[in-house]
């Protein structure tokens, strides 16, 4: 760890750095670190750990990037950062660290969350709190709902059962083809489709599934899919881009049967 620190500090030394690093920010690093994060995710999500480990890396030395740029103008610096870590960590599990008791781990959910709702409180100024606050704005935006919603049910305004958000679905639904049977405006539809995602979310939280990782399955499975389907038309000898609606079907179901697996 000190090595790497060395190094960013010569990366960013002045006179003998390298141009690139000595020209970044915060808000100009700030995209390379979501993309090392999703990065991560993918190494994980293909089971590839030679991956994960150099991706970890990655992702590793954007938080040392940031303590550098931190320590040069005196805010702070990583050994802040590490220590801030541990601090929080032995606060919030005081059944580990301290005399508390947990039986569940469900207990031990409902006891970290009162710890960040004190922490959320005690970092509040005087103004008004809510149980939205801290559910960070740059978070993906289904992840994002999905802690909203949590937040919201933790409060009591939820759904008792998951006719709630089944029919939450099929009004939204409607209110999109209500739109589309007139002259739709396009700030409408989005608000409705915004609308219909949100209420999809909830329902994946209802049925305690995670909707960032089914989209994701979705995404890969489409992909596997197309891909199938490209291969097909090239072994026909097909020019793709000018097959037929009903072509395209065909070879579609074909390569659903070819990659059944999600």
């Amino acid at each position: 760890m000190h090595r790497l620190l060395e190094i960013m500090a010569r990366l960013r030394d002045p006179e003998k750095g390298c141009p690139w690093d000595l020209e970044q920010t915060f808000e100009s690093i700030l995209p390379h670190t979501i993309e090392e994060a999703y990065e991560v995710a993918d190494a994980i999500q293909r089971g590839d750990l030679a991956g994960l480990r150099e991706e970890l890396g990655d992702l590793l030395f954007q938080i040392v990037f940031y303590a550098q740029l931190a320590r040069e103008t005196s805010a702070f610096d990583f050994d802040d950062i590490a220590a801030g870590i541990c601090e929080k960590m032995i606060r919030r599990h005081p059944h580990v660290f301290g005399d508390a008791t947990v039986s569940s781990v469900a207990e031990q959910s409902e006891a970290w969350e009162r710890h960040k709702a004190a922490e959320r409180e005690s970092r509040n100024s005087g103004g008004r709190s809510s149980l939205l606050d801290g559910v960070v704005l740059a978070l993906p935006a289904l992840i994002r709902a999905e802690k909203l919603q949590q937040r919201a049910a933790k409060a009591g305004f939820d759904w008792l059962s998951i006719a709630g958000p089944l029919a939450k679905i099929r009004e939204e639904l409607a209110e999109i083809e209500a739109e589309l049977g007139g002259q739709p405006e396009p700030e409408r539809l989005q608000d409705e489709i915004g609308d219909l995602l949100f209420s999809c979310v909830n329902l994946a939280r209802k049925l305690e599934l995670d909707a960032e990782s089914s989209l994701r399955q979705a995404n890969a499975k489409f992909e596997r899919r197309f891909r199938a389907l490209e291969r097909r038309a090239a072994a026909q000898g097909s020019d793709f881009p000018g097959l037929s609606c009903e072509q395209l079907d065909v070879l579609w179901e074909q390569a659903k049967k070819e990659v059944s697996q999600p």
